[in-house]
């Protein structure tokens, strides 16, 4: 092919150069979002702003921390404390008072046998409100007790076993009336379902929930540990963040970080003195409250379980013997419950004693006074009954007609009086320090909340404040 003068041909195009493909080794490792706030924070510590923007912000993060920590630790102390006042406490109250409405009731059902066909109005009134006490005490139970746990187990068993026990009672009583001996057969079979079922469940549930006490009293207690110690934490990097700005710049105060010192100090010793206050009331509802009104409890149980047992002799007569054959039941377990009384009546004292409780100590030194009355004249009955004069052996233990006086159930009546009296004052006591010790918790939380907050933005503040110096 021919061209024409002063023309050339165009040179061949060549195709485009393809850049070389990538190698392994030529491709930048991808870092992890972590190295990179880990490199940011090294770059950043090499100059003094950036040193104080993670001072700040460590300062920050502490303070809120504590806050936040104290919140949560003393909420749940606070709810325990509660717990103590309105749930526990209470529920363990009202099975000590099943237990001892159903004792009562067994011991009013043997005094009406006792009294002949026709029961004395007042006897029987006491049996009936003792019956409905109680039956008003289990649904209340039951109303704020899970059914699967050991309390709700003890619950209904009290609930299936106390209308046999009424249905026996009202079979002792119509026997009675129509003068058939059937009727102290009735009774006595009445009584060892009571003693045998009853008695014991109510025990079991009592037993429960005074554990449950237990342990809301011991979480209420228990130190915050955790939050303490960032308490001081928190206060130590503070003081050394100032004393590191008094080096740098020779200003004694930092308006910001002295604030920030000043709320976590508060919050502090809010936190340890409130603490320790609430503990140290809690322990008081405890030594003065709950321990004697344990002891009062069972003591007077016992009291009316052997009252309950005296009647019984009388009514049995020796029909019923001890698995030896070689004693009276009843009278047996009368001299075992009053011996448990005098023990418990003995420690009731002393912690009256050793807590100067002199309220507290005068019904218990009348009950005492009134057991020994009854002891020597329940020695006097037996002489008598055993001599086979029975009309003034019933005399001598249930009075003549509706007086009891210079009998066993005049004795009987004044030591139950007697510590009535003093499980009243005791639950006074118990709830005066249990209150008490739940206020010394109360606002805490939210202070420390708030004060936490404040702190951390004094904080930031006051770095900030510095950092304005390098603009």
């Amino acid at each position: 092919m021919t061209y024409p003068p002063n023309v050339r041909p165009a040179p061949p195009q060549r195709a485009p150069e393809q850049p070389p493909a990538p190698t392994a080794a030529s491709v930048p490792p991808q870092r992890s979002g972590r190295a990179v706030v880990t490199e940011r924070l090294r770059a950043a510590a090499t100059t003094e702003p950036g040193r104080l923007q993670i001072i700040g912000a460590v300062l920050a993060l502490l303070v809120v921390a504590f806050g936040a920590v104290t919140a949560y630790q003393i909420s749940d102390r606070a709810t325990s404390a509660d717990d103590v006042v309105k749930r526990s406490q209470p529920l363990s109250a009202d099975a000590a008072n099943i237990y001892r409405s159903l004792a009562d009731a067994d011991a009013a059902a043997a005094s009406g046998f006792l009294a002949g066909p026709q029961e004395p109005r007042a006897v029987h009134d006491q049996y009936v409100a003792d019956i409905e006490e109680a039956s008003r005490l289990l649904v209340k139970a039951a109303a704020n007790t899970d059914s699967s746990t050991k309390s709700g187990h003890e619950i209904t068993t009290l609930n299936q076993e106390l209308p046999r026990y009424t249905g026996l009672i009202e079979r002792a009583r119509a026997n009675n009336r129509q003068g058939l001996p059937l009727g102290g057969a009735y009774l006595r079979y009445a009584n060892q379902k009571m003693a045998g079922e009853l008695l014991p469940a109510a025990e079991r549930l009592y037993a429960a929930e005074t554990g449950r006490l237990g342990q809301d009293y011991d979480s209420a207690r228990t130190w915050p540990f955790f939050s303490l110690g960032i308490g001081v934490v928190a206060l130590a990097v503070l003081f050394w963040a100032q004393r590191r700005n008094f080096h740098r710049t020779n200003r004694v105060l930092n308006h910001g970080l002295l604030a920030a010192t000043a709320a976590s100090v508060v919050v502090l010793l809010w936190l340890a003195v409130g603490h320790s206050v609430a503990r140290s009331d809690l322990a008081d509802a405890n030594t003065r409250g709950q321990q004697s009104l344990d002891v009062l409890n069972r003591a007077r149980i016992d009291s009316l379980k052997a009252r309950a047992n005296e009647n019984l002799t009388v009514v049995a007569r020796g029909a019923v013997l001890t698995a030896d054959g070689k004693s009276d039941k009843y009278e047996t377990d009368y001299g075992t419950g009053m011996k448990a009384l005098v023990e418990e009546l003995d420690t009731a004292a002393k912690l009256a004693k050793d807590t100067h409780d002199t309220a507290g100590s005068e019904p218990v030194a009348r009950a005492i006074k009134g057991v020994t009355e009854w002891q020597s004249r329940h020695r006097t009955a037996r002489k008598t009954d055993d001599s086979g004069d029975y009309d003034t052996a019933l005399t001598q233990i249930i009075g003549s007609g509706d007086s009891t006086k210079g009998s066993t159930g005049e004795s009987f009546n004044r030591v139950d009086k007697a510590l009535r009296q003093a499980l009243a004052h005791e639950q006074a006591e118990f709830t005066r320090a249990a209150e008490s010790g739940r206020g010394a918790l109360g606002g805490l939380p939210i202070g420390a909340a708030a004060l936490a907050v404040l702190g951390a933005v004094a904080a930031i503040v006051g770095v900030n404040r510095r950092l304005s110096e390098f603009r």
